[in-house]
């Protein structure tokens, strides 16, 4: 498929780039534009490893199709490094935005850590108020040129280090303030949600909505930790669930799977999946499938009623778009416009908002697939 980042692509002769989209899985140190990161970079004095926008696309291709989390892991030391200020944040957090709504989306979710942003001298507050200037501006930008369009903050604290319960009351302080929800990410493998229960249950005691990393690098017992410790209402890629399906029988009109307990649990509490097709082949989430889209156990999810939902993860690494996303499913499963609508509606309901708020995004969906 031809398409690229920015491209659009059809589906039954229609503009997939044109129909309404909800991102609940989008990181913003993610999707920093390459042009954007050379000019902060120059400015900053800050050694980039390409001359060019052109080649440091390139380049963070290459360096992410690695099969390993870790690995891919490795290209934010340069995002993040030119998101030490509040003018770049500010800039970064716009850009983002206007790009959410030239991909079509009309709600989405911003994850960043704030404690990654401080290096420069910020306080942890003046990160949070940097991002929301952006994100007020690109709302505007977008609003502008008839795209109405809007972005929440999910504020995350990384998994591997002891600031979780610090971040969790940032978020909690931030509530109606932009903040939205809380995650945690960064290395999964050996850092289970366990480690941070005293955040998780800061939240919890203060009603604030949780998403946790879990079921990408790690299996199933990080997605156990990630219900139980975390409480998560949404889990963030929750790809290797899959490893709790028994496929018994298959042929071409049925597959018969033995579900095991944590799986059903998570298809009966109708729990969103936040799939990232494209990063979870680069990193080696679904390796135990293949290394194919086709390979992918997004439609066998899709199949069973999983809420499944299709993100990013991050823009520039994958160097992809929530279109993309949907064109390269579309492509591998033979998925239709009902598919990608149903897709949206999982994300929608999905979605951290009040559930007024929700059902109006819902109808926003419906209205722009009749159309």
């Amino acid at each position: 498929m031809s398409i690229d980042q920015h491209g659009d692509a059809k589906l039954e002769g229609v503009s997939l780039r044109s129909l309404p989209k909800v991102s609940l899985h989008d990181h913003l140190d993610g999707g920093v534009r390459p042009a954007t990161i050379l000019e902060l970079a120059d400015e900053y004095g800050i050694e980039a490893p390409a001359a060019d926008a052109k080649a440091l696309d390139a380049w963070f291709a290459t360096q992410s199709d690695s099969g390993s989390l870790v690995e891919y892991l490795k290209t934010f030391e340069l995002t993040t490094g030119v998101m030490q200020t509040e003018a770049a944040l500010t800039r970064i957090a716009r850009e983002f935005v206007e790009d959410l709504a030239r991909d079509g989306v009309v709600y989405g979710e911003m994850r960043w850590a704030p404690e990654q942003h401080v290096a420069g001298g910020l306080t942890l507050q003046q990160a949070v108020d940097a991002i929301q200037d952006g994100i007020e501006e690109g709302e505007d930008a977008a609003s502008s040129r008839g795209h109405d369009i809007r972005v929440g903050q999910l504020i995350t604290a990384m998994r591997h280090t002891d600031r979780s319960l610090e971040i969790a009351k940032l978020a909690v302080e931030n509530r109606g303030r932009g903040a939205v929800g809380f995650d945690i990410a960064g290395p999964e493998d050996g850092f289970l949600p366990a480690r941070h229960r005293e955040a998780f249950d800061y939240l919890a005691a203060n009603f604030f909505p949780t998403t946790v990393h879990a079921g990408e690098a790690a299996g199933l017992d990080s997605i156990r930790s990630a219900l139980i410790d975390g409480r998560a209402l949404r889990l963030g890629h929750g790809v290797r669930l899959a490893e709790d399906l028994d496929v018994v029988a298959r042929d071409d009109e049925e597959v018969r799977v033995q579900f095991g307990d944590l799986a059903r649990w998570v298809r009966d509490r109708e729990i969103p999946l936040e799939l990232s097709p494209s990063s979870n082949l680069q990193t080696g989430a679904i390796a135990a499938w293949g290394t194919d889209m086709v390979d992918h156990p997004f439609d066998l999810l899709y199949q069973l009623g999983f809420a499944v939902t299709v993100n990013v993860d991050n823009r520039t690494m994958s160097r992809t778009s929530l279109t993309r996303e949907l064109k390269l499913l579309a492509d591998a499963f033979e998925y239709t416009l009902d598919d990608i609508e149903a897709f949206q509606l999982n994300a929608a309901a999905g979605a951290f908002l009040a559930v007024e708020e929700r059902e109006e995004l819902i109808e926003i969906i419906a209205e722009g697939f009749e159309k």
